[in-house]
């Protein structure tokens, strides 16, 4: 028996699937599907869903170009939903925001939340803006004009102020000098041309489960 047996669909024949970016664990948004749909993503390893207001399998990305390549698939523990962990390509929000989930709730009203996904992945890409723009007055983009030499020196003197700062008593000190080590660390990422997921990669095959390939998942994934 197939694992999509043990879910239970309502009487429409549908599952709930809930998105959730696999590197930064943001969730993206929460579609629909249907037994196809949901054979379909396994098949191919890009995400597919059921529309119901149109009636018909759809899958993300196929008009936008936002697609999103599927790294898991897993059931929750009553088999009544379904979680994609993904890779992103672009916006997951037809608004055009990376999260369909961008409103946060301010008393009585909706009111836009802070940027979401892991805030290493924020930087991240904050970075890369500097790096592409070089805006006048930054300071990473300082570090970048001046070459790998200066940002290997500064990633070098980061990381000895944080081993004096953990020799002291306390863990104020060692927080702001960690926090500095890591940031001038995503510098030199950007700079070498090694994107952060590949990152995340090398922890998940060290200390995570191994990506698995989402069209051999079996059993209640």
């Amino acid at each position: 028996m197939s694992w999509i047996d043990e879910l239970k669909f309502d009487e429409r024949g549908l599952v709930p699937v809930v998105a959730q970016e696999a590197h930064t664990g943001e969730v993206l948004m929460l579609a629909w599907a249907s037994r196809e749909a949901l054979e379909r993503t396994l098949e191919t390893g890009t995400a597919h869903y059921w529309s119901r207001s149109r009636g018909e399998l759809w899958r993300k990305g196929g008009t936008s170009g936002h697609v999103q390549r599927v790294r898991e698939v897993r059931a929750d523990c009553d088999g009544d939903a379904v979680l994609y962990r993904v890779e992103q390509t672009g916006p997951a929000c037809h608004t055009g925001e990376g999260s369909c989930f961008h409103r946060r709730v301010e008393g009585e009203a909706l009111a836009p939340a802070a940027g979401g996904g892991h805030v290493l992945s924020r930087i991240e890409e904050t970075v890369r803006a500097r790096h592409a723009e070089r805006p006048a007055g930054s300071y990473t983009t300082y570090l970048f004009e001046k070459g790998i030499d200066k940002i290997l020196k500064k990633v070098g003197e980061e990381a000895a102020e944080t081993l004096i700062a953990a020799k002291n008593p306390g863990t104020a000190e060692l927080r702001a000098e960690a926090a500095d080590l890591v940031f001038h660390l995503l510098v030199l990422l950007r700079e070498r041309g090694l994107p952060l997921a590949e990152v995340w990669d090398e922890l998940e095959t060290r200390f995570g489960a191994p990506p698995r390939d989402p069209r051999k998942t079996s059993g209640g994934a």
